[in-house]
């Protein structure tokens, strides 16, 4: 294991036990104390942990992680959502997208899609998107027309938000709106942690014709703080096997498509 993977595995388990002493953490990771105890050193350094006599304490951030941290949490499953979110792409479509782990991987997708590769002069897909790590992902492909709203970013997220991300939706309309969230049930809709990530993704999927939501099994079933939309704006919700069917038959019933990668 990585020291990211390792560090990745350290926040997950604070965030879930709030406090783990270098014992507890170097049998859980199968690694020496002394690992540990620079592991909590240097992840209290950057503020992402409060580092204890004996151990670590969460701190709030670690609710809500910088992406670099969260990008190997279920990992596999995000690369399954998002070659079969991918698929529902068609070529000229104007896409919007999201920040976020998972939507970052349906990006990669995009952009690597051979019949997407059409030769000629002019880019064979539109994106939208507030993330500027997609942004300066694509913005090297030729076949893709990237536009990135303005605004502020979030460290967490690599996200744009505030009044300069917003504007632009009133001057574009979209084929298809790509949400990635921080959770999803039907009584509560789609939902993220953050108020101001959640108006660009509102202003997405009032600007979409259609709306295609990204959650791996995590996200099923949770509810978070700030709503983007509600169950009866979602078209297709694209999640994992890990999932159990009757766990999606409610969403069904509300008239979202589903699709298990």
């Amino acid at each position: 294991m990585s020291r990211h993977e390792r560090w990745n595995a350290l926040l997950g388990l604070l965030a879930e036990e709030g406090r783990l002493t270098v014992e507890e953490a170097a049998a859980r990771m199968e690694v020496s104390a002394a690992t540990i105890r620079r592991d909590f050193d240097q992840l209290a350094q950057q503020q992402m942990l409060t580092r204890t006599r004996g151990g670590a304490v969460a701190q709030s951030v670690s609710y809500d992680l910088p992406l670099r941290y969260k990008s190997a949490r279920h990992a596999p499953e995000k690369q399954r959502i998002a070659a079969a979110t991918a698929e529902l792409a068609r070529p000229d479509s104007i896409i919007g997208l999201n920040g976020g782990t998972t939507t970052s991987e349906v990006a990669r997708v995009l952009a690597t899609r051979a019949d997407l590769h059409a030769e000629g002069p002019s880019p064979t897909i539109t994106i939208v998107t507030n993330a500027l790590n997609i942004g300066s992902e694509l913005a090297v492909r030729p076949h893709v027309k990237i536009v990135l709203t303005g605004g502020v970013p979030r460290p967490q997220s690599y996200e744009l938000t505030g009044p300069l991300a917003t504007g632009i939706f009133d001057q574009v309309t979209l084929d298809v709106a790509i949400l990635g969230v921080n959770g999803v049930t039907v009584e509560h809709g789609a939902t993220c942690r953050n108020e101001g990530e959640a108006d660009v993704g509102r202003l997405m999927a009032e600007r979409a014709d259609q709306i295609i939501v990204v959650a791996d099994g995590s996200k099923i079933g949770r509810r978070a703080f700030a709503k983007i939309c509600e169950t009866s704006r979602i078209d297709v919700l694209v999640t994992d096997a890990s999932v159990p069917d009757a766990d999606l038959d409610a969403f069904r019933e509300a008239g979202v498509r589903v699709i298990r990668a």
